[in-house]
């Protein structure tokens, strides 16, 4: 019997990412020569990975204390995007904002400028427009530019179980497909520019939206008299789960330290970035708008980085209460 359409995608996800016997890059085997830079929050584990996977690293990044740890595992340091686009053929790169992105890829000293590389991999979060303006400048110089923005945050790149989204040329991505295999579970969403960055900021508005939603409902809750520990659990044995429920609030939230690891600004970011999107496709965006206010006001009132986890604190001001604190 033919397998179904989501049944064939769930197993080729799996193979991807190595739950299907050979698949995953082994230490020692298929080992790859690869540029890294932006070895920050999330690109430092991912590097680290790959050191551990067995390949060859040579890295950038404009802090050495960022650089040190992976220098000390026996990767390499590049003077520059540039430099290391001049010592090998596969760079990847995880950058924070459009414009850094674009600097990287090509401004001045940036890859686009190497002697060496074929491809590059951008794991940042840029949308399809970016996308496909650093896409079409690279391909004048013969380099491919493969989109792989991945989701899961800082301890999914630690553990290597984050969801990394791919678009680009099949025969790139056919001859990368196994390392990025390293950073999690692959998803191949197509072949044109930016479709990897749209899927992306679909699911990063997602999860802002939950975050909100939760700190909202929450707070209602403690407000009336509830025990925000107790609605938690309910929310979580019930329809209301989210990643937000299971994961942000017991961790981060109902514990106060507002810790989780992804700032504020980055997840504005994402949210204006899909906001845009979708005017630009104008497809119907009310609830991004509501949500975007949210996120708005949490940077004004508590900076960009601060811990993403402070609109709880921004919603709690509004309502006169707080959330946490030991259970009833």
């Amino acid at each position: 019997m033919a397998l179904s359409a989501a049944m064939t995608a769930r197993m080729t996800a799996l193979a991807l990412s190595g739950k299907v016997a050979g698949t995953r890059t082994m230490k020692g085997t298929n080992a790859m020569d690869i540029g890294f830079i932006g070895v920050g929050k999330m690109g430092g584990p991912m590097a680290r990975r790959l050191i551990e996977a067995g390949h060859k690293l040579t890295v950038y990044d404009t802090r050495n204390d960022a650089v040190a740890p992976l220098v000390a595992l026996g990767a390499r340091v590049a003077s520059s995007p540039q430099d290391v686009a001049d010592r090998v053929e596969t760079v990847m790169a995880s950058l924070p904002s459009l414009q850094i992105s674009e600097k990287v890829a090509l401004g001045e000293g940036g890859v686009i400028h190497g002697k060496k590389i074929k491809r590059l991999i951008d794991l940042s979060t840029t949308g399809a427009p970016v996308a496909a303006k650093i896409c079409a400048a690279l391909a004048k110089k013969n380099i491919v530019q493969i989109d792989c923005p991945v989701s899961g945050g800082v301890g999914g790149a630690a553990k290597g179980t984050l969801a990394v989204m791919v678009s680009g040329p099949k025969h790139d991505v056919d001859l990368v497909k196994d390392v990025l295999a390293v950073f999690g579970t692959v998803f191949i969403i197509g072949e044109k520019p930016g479709m990897a960055q749209t899927m992306k900021l679909a699911n990063n508005f997602l999860s802002a939206s939950a975050m909100a939603a939760t700190a909202e409902a929450v707070a209602m809750g403690v407000k009336a008299g509830l025990d925000a520990a107790i609605m938690i659990d309910v929310i979580n044995a019930g329809s209301g789960r989210s990643r937000a429920s299971d994961q942000k609030f017991p961790q981060s939230i109902l514990p106060r330290t507002f810790n989780y690891g992804f700032a504020t600004a980055l997840m504005l970011k994402d949210v204006r970035l899909c906001n845009e999107e979708a005017k630009v496709l104008d497809s119907p965006r009310d609830v991004m708008n509501a949500v975007l206010a949210q996120w708005e006001t949490t940077n004004a009132e508590y900076g960009g980085d601060s811990d993403f986890t402070a609109i709880v604190k921004m919603i709690e001001k509004r309502a006169g209460v707080t959330i946490g604190g030991k259970r009833s």
